[in-house]
């Protein structure tokens, strides 16, 4: 007679929860998640734009968002789609550090679809308004000469080209949204916690941010997380000039406090992908009708 084998134990459906890590390990997460990724383009930028004011006035320059990155059709298929794919690898680390503390990184950041209707409604309305005030702040800079014109896609038309143009909006709405605003305001959220004196064991997991309003700790600034994520958007967009810049921080100002509102990022990713889907694919037509490249 054989034993009947143990059954296996069900794989838990979240890890279990780690101990609270110190501000040093949140501090050094940031930095590297950052300097990874957005960081590390707010840099570059900075040294572009100083780079085009040394050469000339900014009125007479261009800037092109996607540009070719091969002479060959499918060569440049292959390295768009690999610029796509790994540039949302500090995505997928910030989903991993979330996970490894017990966290559902969706859920916490609210990119699930527990509220589509809402996140969809509340996205569009942002693109409406973000998008017109980006264009009335493009015109402005572009009349003050302080922002280069803008080629939203200087690619060859392929039978690829415009989803690849969707991909790409896709890529920057989730990049920026999600570390800029969801995830770094939930850690640097989770270090005013620290700094305050609250006991790093409460649930910060499901969104830090939440009890700011509560006073359920003690006193945070969450105006500080606000400015300080849209100074870095800001940072991140001035190769385009200084007009961009100044626009991508208000955009930044009006994300954070919706974000503050909702402490759902979904909505914020839906207004992004519109706008960028707008820049990237109808280029041509605004081009036309004068709102870019002149």
């Amino acid at each position: 007679m054989t034993t009947p084998a143990a059954p296996r134990p069900a794989a838990p459906a979240t890890p279990a929860p780690a101990a609270a890590p110190s501000a040093r390990t949140v501090r050094w997460e940031i930095a590297i998640v950052l300097g990874l990724s957005l960081g590390r383009s707010a840099v570059y930028a900075v040294v572009d734009l100083l780079e085009k004011m040394s050469r000339g006035p900014l009125a007479g320059q261009t800037t092109t968002l996607n540009p070719p990155l091969a002479d060959r059709q499918y060569f440049d298929l292959a390295y768009q789609l690999l610029d796509i794919g790994f540039a949302l690898v500090p995505v997928l680390l910030v989903f991993h550090l979330l996970w490894i503390r017990g966290r559902n990184p969706f859920r916490t950041l609210g990119l699930d679809l527990r509220r589509p209707g809402a996140d969809l409604g509340w996205g569009a309305a942002l693109f409406l308004v973000i998008g017109l005030g980006t264009l009335a702040v493009y015109a402005g800079g572009r009349a003050a000469g302080l922002t280069t014109a803008v080629v939203g896609s200087a690619m060859n038309e392929y039978w690829w080209t415009t989803p690849v143009l969707v991909l790409s909006a896709l890529r920057h709405a989730v990049l920026e949204e999600v570390i800029v605003v969801a995830w770094l305001f939930d850690r640097l959220g989770y270090l005013q916690q620290l700094r305050a004196g609250a006991d790093p064991a409460l649930p910060v997991a499901e969104g830090g941010l939440r009890r700011w309003a509560g006073g359920a700790f003690p006193p945070l600034n969450p105006v500080a997380v606000v400015v300080a994520c849209a100074v870095l958007r800001a940072a991140y967009h001035l190769y385009q000039g200084i007009g961009p810049g100044i626009g991508n921080l208000v955009m930044g100002l009006v994300f954070g406090a919706v974000y503050l509102r909702h402490r759902r990022v979904a909505p914020l990713v839906v207004a992004h992908l519109l706008l960028d889907v707008t820049g990237f694919v109808a280029y041509p037509l605004l081009a036309q009708l004068g709102w870019f490249g002149t």
